[in-house]
């Protein structure tokens, strides 16, 4: 239970920041579903490179670029 309200505020925090960055409008259950899949995708990114991050920062920096990478991804594919 823990680890998933843990997912849910990163994600959140993830999502928001995201969509600030690229500047979308989003409802509260979609930014936190895009900070939750970009924490999937930034971990992925981040294993590859061989880089971890650890910690409540270290977790919402690759969450948060993960989401980046996800919008720019759906951008790309729906213009």
């Amino acid at each position: 239970m823990t680890g998933l309200l843990w997912s849910i505020i990163v994600g959140g925090i993830a999502g928001w920041i995201a969509s600030v960055v690229m500047k979308i409008e989003a409802n509260v259950l979609l930014t936190i579903a895009l900070g939750i899949v970009g924490g999937l995708v930034g971990g992925w990114l981040f294993g590859l490179a061989g880089v971890s991050a650890g910690g409540m920062l270290g977790s919402i920096v690759v969450s948060a670029i993960g989401a980046v990478v996800v919008v720019f991804l759906y951008r790309l594919f729906t213009k």
